[in-house]
């Protein structure tokens, strides 16, 4: 497995991480504990050594689906989490609905904090991510509370997800940002404006999440798909039947380039994210064991400069339709 470093870190994690989201939250009801904890280590030993998670993903199920499946391996591994919603831990997360709202304030994030290493059944967090930018918090206060844990010896590289440029500078200045977590994929090309050239000035590294377009990418979503309500995808404008027909184009622009590399739709995709920049870690999603093998099989597909053009060009010509949140969700983004 190739590694790489996110940004000047110094962090160094496989190329490909694993998104772990889906196999307790979003995509339909937890998935099977043992099946995933399989799968979480035949990802380690297929080289994979970056895991993601947060606390609000079940809420808490995922941690700790994570720090069991993990345990034996823990010295080979790079854990991220996230806090930043309020959640209560005395709460049993199964009959929880989700997070009652931001919160970033320095004392809750100790205490998240806390909470996550219990359930992740770990000394140091590796990466902490701030889920999403808490504007009733300024962001120097939120830098400085994951510095003391680092200087506490609870956490080693701090990460923000989703924020605005001016934000993400501002924090760095307090406490360096190892990593932003954002989406980014060919079919939401946002972040190439101004947070990929901020990124490259500072030394931050990139994780991509949702790198296939939430399972759109890999070609195998059809105009006729229909999400259950417990589905997130079922609530974003983005799936809606009359968008998944008119951005079949990308399915095809894919596959038409897949077809000359021997590979699939989705292994262009992530080909395609992984040649943007050294420092740019992809974290697919999966909860099925020949998607981990088709995913990391995209490292060994080579795009040519050629094939780069080639595919920018072409996609230029897409106007993907739908929002990619509703638009309640995406004010939570890039403040």
């Amino acid at each position: 497995m190739q590694k790489r470093k996110l940004g000047n870190s110094g962090l160094e994690v496989s190329a490909l991480g694993l998104g772990c989201m889906g196999m307790s939250f979003s995509y339909g009801p937890p998935k099977d504990k043992r099946e995933m904890t399989a799968l979480i280590r035949a990802a380690v030993e297929r080289g994979v050594t970056f895991f993601d998670t947060a606390e609000v993903y079940g809420p808490f199920l995922n941690e700790e689906l994570l720090g069991e499946a993990l345990a034996p391996v823990r010295d080979q591994v790079v854990i991220a989490t996230k806090f930043g919603f309020d959640l209560d831990p005395n709460l049993d997360p199964r009959g929880m609905k989700g997070p009652a709202g931001l919160n970033s304030r320095p004392e809750h994030i100790k205490q998240a904090a806390e909470g996550s290493l219990k359930r992740l059944k770990i000394e140091v967090i590796d990466l902490l991510y701030q889920h999403r930018v808490d504007t009733g918090v300024p962001i120097e206060d939120v830098a400085g509370a994951v510095k003391d844990l680092i200087q506490e010896g609870k956490v080693r590289y701090f990460g923000l997800s989703e924020a605005g440029v001016q934000t993400i500078r501002r924090a760095h200045a307090v406490q360096p940002v190892a990593a932003l977590q954002n989406e980014y994929s060919l079919w939401w090309r946002k972040p190439e404006a101004e947070v990929i050239p901020t990124l490259e000035e500072l030394g931050i590294g990139l994780v991509p999440y949702s790198p296939l377009g939430k399972g759109f990418l890999t070609g195998k979503i059809g105009e006729d798909a229909k999400f259950d309500s417990s589905d997130f995808r079922s609530t974003l404008p983005r799936f809606t039947p009359e968008a998944l027909k008119a951005n079949q184009a990308m399915i095809d622009l894919l596959a038409g380039i897949g077809e000359r590399k021997a590979a699939t739709p989705a292994q262009i995709a992530l080909a395609w994210l992984l040649a943007q920049k050294p420092w740019i870690v992809p974290i697919p999603g999966t909860t099925k064991l020949h998607r981990l093998d088709e995913n990391i099989g995209a490292l060994s597909v080579e795009l040519t400069p050629g094939d780069l053009g080639e595919i920018d060009s072409a996609a230029s010509r897409i106007a993907v339709q739908g929002a990619r949140y509703p638009e309640r969700l995406e004010q939570m983004t890039g403040r």
